[in-house]
């Protein structure tokens, strides 16, 4: 082996353990962020800002410019796609920007994929709570409501908003905290 080829080698193998530790400490995030949903409904500052500057860092030691690009498409994807949500308040602006940094770890392709399970299990985690409350015919009829205000291009009404005691929410970060778990099992077993 040339010294060259020992040189790519190395260079490969520490790319490759600076991935892994980005998807740890995006795991690290979403858990964090999850738990701290699932406890109080609120995803604080400090987690988000510092888990987007800390994927930042990670994929631009990664990768170079083209980690560094692909770390700020990914964090200006995920707060693009779920900012018309925070408009219409039917997500927090926590879940917005823990989305917003986890696209820094993961890029724009990984964070579609996590956006969409997120989506999946949140949706899943809403029907059970419906189910659960027995609160079916008023969920429908708020999703009437929510259709009919789309499309007279109105904001919904402010009962079904996240503002509105009375109704049921879904904490969001956990659900994105199990699609990042689910995606990250799958990439470390290869099947992503």
């Amino acid at each position: 082996m040339t010294a060259t080829q020992a040189w790519a080698l190395a260079a490969f193998y520490s790319l490759g353990a600076m991935r892994a530790r980005a998807w740890m400490l995006a795991v690290v995030l979403a858990l964090a962020a999850g738990w701290t949903d699932w406890r109080s409904r609120r995803i604080p500052n400090w987690l988000t800002v510092s888990g987007l500057i800390a994927g930042l860092a990670v994929r631009s030691l990664a990768g170079g410019w083209s980690g560094a690009k692909d770390s700020l498409l990914g964090a200006g994807l995920g707060l693009a796609v779920l900012l018309p949500f925070v408009l219409i308040r039917s997500l927090g602006a926590g879940d917005w920007k823990l989305v917003g940094a986890l696209g820094a770890f993961l890029g724009p392709q990984r964070l579609i994929a996590v956006l969409v399970t997120a989506i999946l299990v949140a949706g899943a985690m809403a029907l059970a709570l419906i189910i659960w409350k027995r609160r079916v015919k008023e969920t429908l009829r708020n999703i009437g409501r929510i259709v009919m205000s789309l499309a007279r291009l109105r904001m919904p009404a402010p009962e079904v908003s996240l503002e509105n005691p009375q109704a049921l929410k879904v904490p969001f970060g956990v659900a994105v905290a199990i699609a990042v778990i689910v995606y990250s099992t799958a990439e470390v077993w290869g099947g992503a």
